[in-house]
């Protein structure tokens, strides 16, 4: 499917996706926010719509992004009130390029299914698709309550664990069936079920896609902060990913006081590129150091390096076909210094402990210099640049009268 100019699915590359933490309602804050997740990656940014203020907001949120050359999808995240926010505000509907359902929290009984059909009415009545995401947190209770009644009943009862996890599956599949039925194509749904837990979240999404070919949305809702939010979303989406499992993927990281909103997608770019699955921006290789470097100047700049890259990098990809893949190493002393360095398209090896003062630098497995001195930092700057420039193909439509 296309969720604007971004396909999903079918064999296409797996799409980063975060979510905005502003009121949708600030119109100016919303589209700074934005455009800073687009800038470091995002491709699909999800914003809450959650009252006619900020349904309102919406196509002035769309307007803006595009005055300023900003492309990125809008996807619209709906609780409770979603199907009166998009027949009221048919302006926000039709300005955003996606609609979050979650089936658990649309209504109860036959207010749900009326619900429930008024959004999927209008995903079709603007040729919008739409993500049925069913939610660890805000799981049908109806459903709940009737599989543990059956559960209850059979010969061998499953553990309320397993049955919780068959209500999240059922409810995302009963719901994507429904939407069909009323005519929305299939290709025109993604399906996700969030948990918090990594098991939970291996044994839910393996369950899910032996029993369906929906496109899926990958993901650990309310990951946590910090390390282990990154580390728990690393340990379950890579076990999945490997498999073959999803489609979006998002690290729903909690910002720490005063913290980047951009780290979640920087983290999702770096699961996939570390697995081998897409390229976004040259990862910097660099040792962690030992007493053979008691300098932390080889730490201070592979970050300076790491900095350098994911800066230049927007640039860089409009101009230069493959610059992405492109490797590079700052090492910390001569064990494995030129080692890796060779094995890197730049690399420089740091003196260790007692070393000569040297840093001889290598590029793709040749040493082309040696240097020394206190400008090492920007001389390597300037020999990453260099490559870059000499090494990678224009993009045609980069040069003016070639596209």
């Amino acid at each position: 499917m296309r969720i604007g100019p971004v396909q999903v699915g079918g064999g296409a590359p797996i799409v980063v996706q975060s979510m905005t933490d502003t009121d949708t309602a600030d119109v100016a804050g919303t589209v700074a926010q934005v455009e800073s997740l687009a800038r470091a990656g995002s491709e699909l940014v999800r914003i809450t719509v959650n009252t006619p203020e900020a349904a309102r907001a919406v196509p002035a949120i769309r307007e803006r992004l595009d005055a300023g050359g900003c492309r990125v999808p809008l996807i619209g995240d709906f609780h409770y009130n979603g199907h009166r926010l998009l027949t009221d505000v048919r302006e926000c509907a039709q300005a955003l390029a996606k609609y979050r359902i979650n089936p658990g929290n649309v209504g109860f009984g036959a207010k749900r299914d009326t619900r429930f059909a008024m959004m999927i009415e209008k995903a079709m009545e603007h040729d919008r698709p739409v993500r049925i995401g069913v939610n660890w947190g805000s799981l049908d209770q109806a459903l709940l309550a009737r599989l543990m009644d059956e559960n209850a009943a059979s010969a061998a009862p499953l553990d309320a664990g397993a049955v919780t996890r068959e209500a999240l599956v059922r409810s995302a599949l009963d719901s994507a069936l429904e939407a069909e039925r009323m005519g929305l194509p299939r290709e025109r749904i993604v399906l996700s079920c969030k948990v918090s837990a990594v098991q939970d979240l291996i044994a839910v999404y393996s369950d899910l896609a032996s029993r369906s070919d929906h496109a899926l949305h990958l993901g650990l809702t309310e990951a946590g902060m910090g390390s282990k939010g990154i580390v728990a979303s690393t340990a379950g989406m890579g076990v999945l990913l490997q498999q073959g499992i999803g489609d979006t993927i998002r690290v729903s990281l909690t910002p720490e006081p005063g913290g980047d909103r951009t780290r979640e997608v920087v983290v999702a770019q770096e699961i996939l590129q570390t697995m081998g699955l897409r390229s976004f921006t040259p990862l910097v290789t660099a040792c962690p150091g030992c007493g053979r470097t008691t300098s932390s100047f080889f730490r201070e700049l592979a970050n300076s390096i790491q900095s350098h890259l994911r800066e230049n990098m927007p640039q860089w990809r409009e101009r230069f076909v493959g610059v992405e893949d492109m490797s590079v190493a700052v090492m910390g002393c001569v064990v494995n210094g030129p080692g890796e360095s060779r094995h890197a398209n730049v690399g420089i090896s740091l003196p260790g402990t007692g070393e000569a003062p040297a840093a001889p630098v290598f590029v793709d497995g040749r040493k082309t210099v040696t240097l020394r001195g206190d400008g090492i930092a920007e001389e390597f700057r300037r020999i990453v640049d260099e490559y870059v420039e000499t090494t990678y193909a224009p993009r045609r439509d980069a040069v003016g009268g070639m596209d």
